[in-house]
């Protein structure tokens, strides 16, 4: 009997290379405000250790001693840029300036033919959400997903695990019944604190992060004719993520940790 019951997609750097969209956007936003500074490529990649763009906005103010003539606090500033910035990544999705990332759209239809259930757990808000998938997947992409768990539904963002242990529940799954597809530090950890098992695709921006515990580290999903790369982990010599491989990956991880609680519980007698 096969294990996997439900893939939990990250949305930003994971569906879609969205991150250098959201950098132009932010940057775009501080022109609008005409504030001096503009986040390049490497600045951007340390800044997305922090979830949440508000949060990114503010803490660069902080560290950079920024605070531009505005009437309120940074608090406020922070929202104000943010709102503007995300109504110019939006606009962006919508002009079709981003696509899925490779392998992606072909592992949803699998699934989808397969009955295996799909969900997204993201630190992004529901509006953005909705804009990338309608914009990407067509305008009935939210009826492939049977929970999409956002910062809007969820206060405390990744890497707090309460993002996916809201999607268990809505799902009404174990932990041990799904796959976490991330792209982040932040998003690994928060998937395993669930006890939800990972794998990764990395970018430009999150290939030095420190991705201990996940299952496999790969460049992108692939495809047949462009096959993934295996950064760390075992991909049992497979050319692309496909829903085989996922469940080799939760199966193997399932009689590891049955054999390790085996040999715990015969060390004790």
């Amino acid at each position: 009997m096969n294990r996997l019951k439900a893939i939990i997609f990250d949305m930003d750097g994971t569906l879609a290379d969205t991150e250098e969209i959201h950098r132009k956007a932010f940057n775009a936003a501080f022109d609008q405000f005409n504030i001096p500074c503009q986040w390049d490529q490497q600045l951007y990649k340390r800044l997305l250790s922090i979830s949440g763009g508000r949060e990114r906005i503010k803490q660069y103010f902080i560290e950079n001693n920024l605070m531009p003539d505005y009437e309120g606090t940074i608090n406020d500033l922070a929202l104000s840029i943010h709102k503007t910035k995300s109504e110019i990544y939006r606009q962006l999705l919508i002009d079709g300036h981003v696509g899925l990332r490779i392998g992606v759209e072909r592992l949803i239809e699998e699934a989808k033919l397969k009955n295996i259930t799909m969900a997204v757990a993201t630190s992004s808000s529901t509006i953005n959400v909705e804009t990338l998938l309608k914009s990407t997947l067509g305008s009935n992409a939210l009826d492939l997903f049977e929970a999409i768990v956002t910062c809007d539904i969820v206060e405390n963002k990744k890497p707090s695990p309460a993002v996916y242990k809201r999607v268990l529940k809505q799902l009404d799954l174990s932990a041990s019944d799904c796959v976490a597809l991330e792209d982040t530090f932040n998003g690994n950890r928060a998937a395993l604190s669930a006890n939800i098992i990972t794998v990764i695709t990395t970018h430009f921006f999150t290939l030095d992060d420190n991705f201990d515990g996940a299952s496999l580290v790969i460049n992108h999903l692939g495809e047949q004719n462009l096959p993934m790369t295996a950064q760390f982990g075992e991909s049992y010599a497979a050319k692309c993520v496909d829903i085989p491989l996922l469940e080799l990956i939760l199966e193997d991880k399932y009689q590891r940790n049955s054999c390790q609680k085996i040999a715990a519980f015969s060390a004790e007698q």
